[in-house]
């Protein structure tokens, strides 16, 4: 069984247009993986622990994806992947999960605005700035690398800064045909904004009055926060999976609502008017967490990269615990 480092994935050098293909083949086969329900244990309020489990059967790989978050711990929100090999049924692989749930989670954000946006889009504002928000946007670079447009991103401490930096490179002469702006609030990244990413953690009530969403807008809030009027009022609410968005608070009264994954295998509409005004909730799904942690572990064995393993002999005979 291999141990997979964080560092290790990430010195793989898996490109921003591979984490996109990847989101991509998963919605597609949706139907054919096997996807229980998140279990989450809360045994008090500043601690959690989420097991995560996916079996893909056609393609013959299993796992469970377990975060854990303790505040005082550092870093305080931490997760493994344990990857299984479906016709044995045993692990062959734990990876460290950080790089993984970034990746994977800024490209299903850029997925989503490639399907549900107005591909004429012009401008995109960006608020929180984290690893999630980050990788959102190397991966939205890539994606649309030979396109002409702004982002408006939030200032807040030093991030912004380090946000340009990473689109511009080292150099300073990356993605020349990305503009960009820094705003000092909410309301200014919203307001004529095209798309809307919002990597924000925590936020309390709606960022801005539902006035201010322009015509034929599409919001991507990565960590659900500060867009619950939208709910109300928007023409089209999408999300990655049912089960997940049913019990949001306005479902209900939701004016449409479709899974991402049914739109891409054209069993249900996406965009159908410049006009519409279009939110995409992605509360995270594990099978895309395993299916990069399969796509690590076999560009591992195939490249023949160095690594820390160490041989995992079940036993062959039933052991009975007895008096």
């Amino acid at each position: 069984m291999r141990i997979i480092p964080h560092n290790e994935i990430e010195n793989l050098g898996i490109t921003p247009e591979q984490c996109f293909d990847w989101v991509e083949d998963m919605l597609m086969h949706k139907p054919d993986v096997i996807l229980p329900k998140k279990t989450s244990i809360v045994p008090q309020d500043d601690v959690f622990f989420n097991v995560m489990p996916t079996v893909y059967p056609n393609q013959n790989f299993a796992g469970v994806k377990v975060i854990t978050r303790r505040l005082e711990r550092k870093p305080a929100l931490d997760s493994i992947i344990t990857l299984f090999d479906y016709k044995t049924l045993l692990p062959v692989a734990i990876l460290d999960g950080s790089w993984i749930t970034t990746m994977r989670t800024g490209a299903i954000a850029v997925h989503t605005i490639s399907v549900l946006a107005n591909q004429d889009f012009e401008e995109v504002g960006v608020m929180g700035l984290g690893n999630t928000g980050r990788a959102a946007i190397k991966i939205l670079c890539a994606k649309y690398k030979d396109k002409n447009f702004k982002l408006k991103i939030l200032k807040y401490k030093d991030q912004h800064l380090m946000m340009e930096e990473m689109i511009r490179g080292k150099s300073g002469k990356e993605n020349i045909n990305v503009k960009i702006e820094f705003v000092d609030s909410y309301d200014s990244v919203i307001r004529n904004s095209d798309v809307v990413i919002s990597a924000v953690t925590f936020f309390q009530g709606n960022f801005c009055e539902d006035s201010v969403f322009k015509e034929g807008c599409l919001i991507v809030p990565i960590h659900l926060r500060g867009f619950m009027n939208c709910d109300l009022s928007f023409d089209k609410v999408f999300g990655d999976d049912t089960e997940h968005v049913c019990k949001f608070k306005y479902f209900d009264k939701f004016k449409s609502f479709a899974e991402v994954s049914q739109v891409i295998r054209g069993e249900a509409e996406g965009r159908t008017d410049r006009k519409e005004r279009i939110i995409a909730y992605n509360v995270g799904l594990s099978m895309h967490d395993i299916n990069y942690a399969n796509r690590v572990y076999e560009f591992i064995r195939e490249n023949n990269v160095e690594g820390q393993e160490f041989t995992l002999n079940p036993p062959t005979d039933k052991i009975w615990l007895g008096r």
